[in-house]
């Protein structure tokens, strides 16, 4: 889902748009399958048993508080967390019920740098570091594509001429 172009001010204009990495997914989809798999089981050891209906919507309860907290909340949390970067402001917003964001513009920023392990380098995410005038370092982890988000950044701050 792109960024909304009617958030956007005057001529801003959207460089990129992204959500975290999606190896933050990996654990809510291991557990999706963990809690599948042994409820399953529990259910097949649990019929033809006297309390077997008990014995089953007791699972069914357990499963979907479960599945909720580990999948869905971590899911919905990845949806709902946005990076972006326009021509004239460096946003990000968090937040599922309750919404968060800072907005830092491109003409406060002092430095821009990234950070990756050889995992990151691997799978393609880092932490980007951003510097601005008045606030301390402003590090967002787990930022698909760095490398490639720290050069276009970089560029925003510090435009080169243009070759015509």
């Amino acid at each position: 889902m792109p960024y909304p172009e009617g958030l956007l001010v005057g001529d801003e204009q959207l460089v990129v748009h992204k959500h975290p990495h999606w190896k933050t997914l990996l654990l809510p989809v291991l557990a999706l399958f963990l809690i599948v798999g042994l409820g399953s089981y529990l259910a097949a050891l649990v019929a033809g048993s006297s309390w077997q209906s008990y014995g089953w919507i007791g699972l069914a309860v357990l499963g979907t508080i479960g599945l909720w907290w580990l999948t869905v909340v971590p899911l919905l949390r990845w949806r709902t967390t946005h990076f972006v970067l326009t021509t004239r402001r460096v946003l990000v917003r968090e937040g599922i019920l309750s919404r968060s964001g800072i907005d830092i513009p491109i003409n406060r920023i002092n430095t821009v740098q990234f950070r990756h392990s050889l995992i990151g380098r691997i799978l393609g995410f880092g932490t980007l570091i951003i510097e601005s005038a008045a606030e301390e370092p402003l590090e967002l982890d787990d930022i698909p594509q760095v490398e490639r988000i720290h050069s276009l950044l970089y560029f925003e701050v510090n435009p080169g001429p243009v070759a015509g």
